[in-house]
């Protein structure tokens, strides 16, 4: 019994190259998206939304841009027609057509390009077994023979419709990687030979595109079959080799890379990968990758959002948010040590350029999102699988709260509890709510009213009413700073149990003249326990900031059953 699948032979290549060869130079990038993305569409574009369209790829700078079928209806043959009389088309910038190879079909096509500056005409031949044998019930013979006739009626309709020397030519063997090679070779050059009547063949005018029309094959087999027909077709120097991929096994982007590098030099696909079935090579995901290796690749992504709003509103289908590039989520660290690692790269970006002696190396981010036009603060999102650097890292990033580091775990851990109950994520104004609930607004058993400081030469002095739940005690104290004071009239109150501050940090938030200050106090509270706990103050004083944080750490410590009785008689 016949197995219902079987590995691809493999590409019979000796020494092949490419597998050394590294990117260069970028190849020329066409865009498919207003003709191959646009028909598989649950609803195609209408003109005006292909026009907006058309002007995006111009702005994101694509030199060529195939832009409809221009025989399968009066849209596609009107709309060729407005881009050129509208004149919306600059003189850098070559549209193409495409077309079976039918006398009627390539005269129609043809005839939409009048007065075009510059263009290109596409023709396509299936030349696989498959389709000669089973779908179009032909052989070899009969399709090299139609891949000759349609190129003789290109030329034919080009001078008819007086297009002479404005029109290139690109041919596409249709299911190359599924052809036999030197059949598509012997097929390839007969075509090249029809095509040199019209004059000098260059790489300019004349283009073989060579598809995965159905990815059946594994990347590297696609980059040895470009190899080994770039070996056996004589005319690579005056020919443009091109790859159109699709994504049936989700290889489009590496089967293209390799591709490359194995001797191809233009590359057709869609900006977010729209087209037939899978949909075709991805353009915006192999542009930056190549970007992200130092090769300028002449398109710009650097407004990645518009595009992406622009593509969503058009084509009537979200951007995936795990886009490589383009999706919400793919700038965003979830896990605690990802974002831990991140604020970290961040806080030491220069020296690690300085280390690497390139400009961007950064954990879990290999590209800039600023590249992108998406923004740093947004690179963290807070949920249940969130840890402390990520947390304080928002906090720090969009709040200027810079709590001492043996803080962190205490907030990792408050943040942490939240989501938990309420499940989800979490948004950096939430962040900072919890924060401040758990950390600053921390009502108990402790407070303090009437303070007031005074200095005794070297030392500082503090009187005030502390209450013990609603018991009142009139205390004054003296240290070297006001907290010292303040911590050793609370002791020699005899009412406290045992504390002992053993970390304090303070810093102003905002540099205006009405910045307020922020403290934070890690207590003691067990002498069998090193642990802290940590209370944190606010105020446009600093001295009651402090104070604040103080009273915060001890309600807290109380609240959570740390702190020892207060001796009340």
């Amino acid at each position: 019994m016949n197995p219902k699948y079987t590995y691809p032979a493999a590409v019979a290549i000796e020494n092949r190259q490419w597998p050394d060869r590294v990117f260069t130079v970028p190849p020329v990038w066409t865009s498919v998206d207003l003709r191959d993305g646009n028909q598989a569409l649950p609803e195609p574009m209408n003109p005006d939304q292909k026009l907006e369209y058309f002007n995006m790829l111009k702005k994101i700078g694509f030199k060529e841009i195939e832009v409809s079928f221009p025989s399968a209806s009066e849209d596609d043959f009107n709309f060729v027609r407005r881009l050129i009389e509208e004149g919306h088309i600059p003189e850098d910038v070559r549209i193409s057509v495409l077309t079976q190879a039918r006398k009627h079909l390539i005269d129609r096509t043809l005839e939409s390009l009048k007065g075009v500056h510059r263009a290109i005409a596409h023709c396509y031949v299936a030349t696989s077994d498959l389709h000669n044998r089973f779908v179009f019930g032909g052989d070899r013979q009969k399709a090299l023979q139609m891949a000759i006739d349609g190129t003789k009626m290109v030329c034919d309709a080009i001078v008819a419709n007086g297009l002479e020397g404005r029109i290139g030519y690109e041919f596409s063997p249709e299911e190359f990687t599924d052809s036999d090679i030197d059949y598509v070779v012997e097929l390839c050059c007969a075509v090249r030979d029809e095509w040199a009547k019209m004059g000098p063949v260059s790489k300019d005018n004349f283009i073989l595109n060579l598809p995965a029309t159905v990815e059946r094959r594994p990347p590297n087999h696609y980059a040895d079959m470009i190899e080994l027909f770039c070996r056996k077709y004589p005319f690579c120097d005056t020919t443009r080799i091109s790859l159109h991929s699709h994504n049936d096994q989700g290889c489009a982007v590496a089967a293209s890379e390799l591709a490359i590098l194995a001797g191809a030099d233009r590359v057709e696909g869609t900006v977010f990968g729209h087209g037939e079935r899978t949909g075709n090579l991805d353009i915006s995901v192999l542009a930056l990758n190549l970007e992200s290796m130092g090769i300028d690749t002449g398109l710009d992504f650097s407004n990645m959002p518009e595009i992406v709003r622009t593509v969503e509103r058009n084509s009537g289908i979200e951007v995936h948010p795990r886009h490589p590039y383009a999706g919400d989520l793919v700038f965003t660290a979830f896990s605690g040590s990802h974002q831990d690692a991140i604020r970290k790269g961040f806080e030491r970006r220069g020296d690690i350029s300085e280390f690497f002696n390139q400009g961007w190396k950064m954990p879990y981010l290999h590209i800039d999102p600023a590249d992108l036009g998406r923004q740093y603060e947004r690179l963290i999102r807070i949920n249940s699988q969130s840890g402390k650097g990520g947390v304080v890292y928002v906090l720090e990033k969009e709040f200027g709260i810079c709590p001492p580091k043996s803080m962190h775990p205490a907030i990792g851990a408050a943040v942490q509890h939240y989501v938990d109950a309420s499940g989800g994520e979490i948004d950096s104004a939430k962040l900072r709510e919890i924060f401040y609930e758990c950390f600053v607004n921390c009502d108990g058993i402790y407070r303090m009213e009437n303070y007031s400081r005074a200095s005794a030469g070297e030392h500082s002095g503090a009187g005030f009413d502390w209450f013990i739940g609603e018991e009142k005690y009139q205390l004054t104290g003296q240290g070297n700073g006001l907290l010292s004071a303040v911590v050793r009239a609370l002791k020699g109150s005899g009412k406290m149990p045992f504390f002992k501050v053993e970390d304090y940090a303070e810093h102003t938030l905002g540099t205006d003249a009405d910045a307020r200050a922020i403290a934070f106090v890690g207590l003691r509270v067990s002498e069998e326990s090193s642990d802290l706990v940590y209370g944190a103050g606010e105020h446009t004083n600093i001295d009651k900031a402090v104070i604040h944080a103080l009273i915060c750490a001890l309600n807290r410590a109380a609240a959570a059953g740390r702190l020892g009785e207060p001796v009340m008689q």
